[in-house]
């Protein structure tokens, strides 16, 4: 909700009055926009024009071409089509025959400064009045009176370039400045207010610029989008700029010219600004005045190792080192040495290679296209080395590092565990062959040879002994807490390594232990491969007078062996209807079915004997617990495994068919029916069904089939629990083609025919 002024009320009840007339009217854009703007004169301001329209019907279609501007393209003196755009904050007039944007090259430098979504040029109204500003046509003025009395006015320049104050003649102000027009404002008010900004008056005036008016830009030449631009009074050059796309695909950035009135009073090079940040032609227009934007003159391409490559326009007298800088200059990995040049001639290419002395004196021609290269991914002076020394790396070859025995020095000396009879370089040839050289690195280390020179790119290499022989190792097996292989060392012993394996297990034989080690020296006997050494320790891992002697050699394997009778807890699980389920331990390798049963405390009478089942390895294993239980010594009575589950269920009422029947189903279990009565219950076999092949699985997880006497069928006995399973038919091979029961037809004619002459 908004509240309007009493001077506004006769305004707004005629506005809404039209508005609506219109509405029942359908009167059309042009016609509801003449009415708003009639409005906004009055005072008015657009956005309370929008909710008085919103309030009282009118379309937002309407509203949108009323607040906006007739989009209607129109003619203008020079016979230019030009249409009005939205650009921000301000109203913009631009060519429509040239509205489509000029695609520019990124890679001309200065482009992205035009083609960045996010950056604005717009002026910024917030800054104090320049005291500089230039009064005109519509600017708004602040006249603040304080004292010992107060008063406000706000007063706007008229087309005749005057402002208006209650109770005094018009004030001219169009044309001159802001400190000038307060000047006259402030003489003419002494008239009304006595004592005016004078030494003890008590008063005091200040006039400050409100709202600024609108100018009129005209950008022409090479520009991506011409025409001409409504813009803040504020707007500078570079306003205009952006707001027009800038320079187009083929315009200068060194060449913008600024006309005011016929006259050309500032020439506009960007490069000033793009590679300074140098504003001094950012100067502010003012209306009617003219960009004008040329057309390039020459331009160069810079690319490769420079830290921007890009196309740049040069200037008369620009040389290489010119358009270097304006590429930041060379990369860290630059070839600054020369510089290649592709040169176009009357009639094809030239390439031409610039040295450095050159780069200040080399004159630039139009279409040529620099290419900085890379250094080289080679070292003119570097050699290497490595292995057995304490500083290895590489190292400058110059007067104080020449010889093998100097890169050894500089590379502080050689370690203890060095190879002092072989060492290598790994040399280039000429022709970059590569090239072995061995040498006697002891005899050379006391200067019993010759030092030798190295060069570049020479990598020395000394091996340790380590390097030279297999990694030795022992390994210790059984029962020990960390059994695996362990690095070898030097006089250890057995009791050594059983304590890094973390000493015995519970349950190990100390006395009986066992070294295998390989045979290095013939033995006289081809059959024997390994060595078998005996030993004896004690738990507290002390080796009796005869061993204390005995140190393990490289490869050596130690087995620690088991008590016999040493054996972890065995457990088995026993649940269903026994007195006491859960797990048991097995007591002995005796310990059988029933005896578990009998610690579990015997049997439920609810228990089901018949579909007792004994689960090993996850897989069922089919016993019978009632001859278990009547005969102890029955063959079912199996000896108990670590992991057994024997589960015992109550009476199972149900019997399951399965397979090929029409209804598989599970139903409730009838001493009275036979398996064909149970098959009958499904619904009967289908068509695929091998009858003769029917079998049964006893929840105990035995099984039966049927059986065919003398084309009798005897159907196995169903109990509680059972699962029936109709098999399918086989599918009948073809045992032969029909190319192949022609030939064995045609063979067997002959034959017959063969015998009856033979009878004849």
């Amino acid at each position: 909700m908004f509240f309007l002024p009493k001077s506004h009320f006769l305004s707004v009840f005629c506005f809404c009055f039209i508005l609506q007339v219109a509405k029942a009217q359908n009167v059309s854009d042009s016609q509801i926009k003449e009415i708003m703007t009639k409005a906004e004169a009055s005072g008015l301001s657009q956005a309370s024009l929008e909710e008085l329209a919103t309030k009282w019907g009118v379309s937002t279609a309407q509203r949108a071409t009323a607040l906006k501007g007739d989009s209607t393209p129109k003619v203008d003196a020079t016979g230019v089509s030009t249409t009005r755009e939205q650009h921000g904050d301000s109203l913009v007039s631009v060519d429509s025959t040239k509205q489509t944007n000029i695609t520019i090259t990124n890679n001309i430098f200065g482009s992205s400064l035009f083609n960045t979504k996010n950056l604005s040029f717009e002026p910024n109204l917030r800054l104090p009045t320049p005291r500089d500003y230039i009064l005109g046509s519509d600017d708004e003025l602040h006249i603040d009176i304080s004292g010992y009395a107060y008063q406000h006015y706000t007063v706007k320049v008229s087309p005749e370039g005057t402002v208006r104050i209650e109770n005094l003649a018009p004030i001219f102000v169009n044309g001159i400045t802001i400190e000038q027009a307060r000047e006259r404002i402030v003489n003419r008010l002494k008239t009304l207010y006595g004592g005016l900004n004078s030494m003890g008056g008590g008063l005091s005036a200040d006039v400050t610029l409100g709202n600024v008016r609108s100018i009129k830009v005209t950008i022409v030449g090479e520009v991506s989008k011409p025409g001409t631009y409504t813009l803040s009074s504020l707007a500078t050059t570079f306003n205009a700029l952006y707001a027009s796309g800038g320079p187009s695909e083929n315009g200068s950035y060194r060449n913008i010219k600024l006309y005011r009135h016929n006259k050309l009073i500032k020439k506009i090079d960007l490069y000033d600004f793009l590679l300074r940040a140098d504003q001094k032609d950012n100067i502010r227009l003012n209306d009617q005045d003219i960009i004008f934007i040329s057309a390039y003159d020459t331009r160069v391409e810079i690319t490769g190792e420079v830290k921007r490559p890009a196309i740049y326009e040069i200037e008369n007298g620009e040389t290489l080192k010119n358009i270097l800088d304006y590429a930041n200059g060379f990369t860290e990995r630059a070839y600054t040495a020369t510089v290649n040049v592709q040169r176009n001639t009357d009639t094809e290419v030239k390439l031409q290679t610039i040295n450095k002395v050159d780069f200040n004196t080399f004159t630039l021609q139009k279409g040529d296209k620099y290419t900085v290269g890379k250094i080289l991914g080679r070292y003119e002076n570097r050699i290497v080395i490595e292995g057995a020394i304490f500083r290895p790396g590489e190292f400058a070859l110059g007067t104080d590092i020449a010889t093998v025995r100097q890169l050894i020095n500089k590379a502080a000396g050689l370690r203890e565990d060095a190879f002092l009879n072989r060492a290598f370089i790994k040399r280039e040839r000429e022709n970059l062959d590569p090239e072995i050289i061995a040498f006697d690195l002891e005899k050379l280390m006391r200067g019993e040879i010759t030092d030798i020179l190295l060069k570049r790119q020479d990598i020395v290499m000394i091996k340790t002994f380590s390097e030279l022989r297999e990694n030795y190792d022992v390994s210790i097996e059984g029962a020990v807490n960390k059994p695996a292989t362990y690095s070898f060392q030097d006089n250890m012993t057995v009791t050594d390594l059983i304590t890094l394996a973390g000493g015995f297990k519970d349950g190990a034989t100390p006395d009986r232990i066992e070294i295998a080690r390989r045979i290095k020296e013939p033995t006289g006997n081809p059959n024997q491969t390994i060595k078998i050494v005996s030993l004896k320790l004690d738990k507290t891992l002390q080796l009796n007078e005869v061993d204390k002697s005995l140190v393990l050699e490289p490869f050596d394997i130690i087995f620690v062996r088991h008590e016999p009778q040493y054996q972890e807890q065995g457990k088995v699980n026993i649940s269903g209807e026994v007195m006491y389920t859960g797990n048991y331990a097995i007591q002995d390798k005796t310990e059988r079915i029933s005896d578990l049963i009998q610690r579990a405390g015997g049997l439920k009478k609810e228990a089901y004997i018949k579909g007792a089942k004994l689960i090993r390895g996850k897989e069922q294993v089919a016993v019978d617990l009632n001859q278990i239980i009547e005969n102890p010594t029955n063959i079912n009575n199996l000896l108990l495994i670590k992991g057994d589950i024997l589960q015992i269920p109550r009476l199972v009422e149900t019997v399951s068919i399965e397979g090929q029947v029409l209804n598989p189903t599970a139903v409730v279990y009838n001493p009275n029916y036979q398996l064909k009565d149970y098959l009958n219950v499904a619904g009967g076999s289908t068509d695929s069904a091998f009858v003769r092949k029917i079998y049964v699985k006893y929840a105990n997880g035995f099984g039966n089939r049927n059986r065919n006497i003398l084309f009798i069928n005897r159907f196995p006995k169903i109990e509680p629990g059972t699962v029936i399973y109709v098999p399918s038919k086989p599918k009948k091979q073809r045992l032969t083609s029909a190319t192949e029961r022609i030939g064995i037809m045609t063979a067997i004619t002959s034959l017959a025919y063969l015998i009856v002459n033979i009878l004849k």
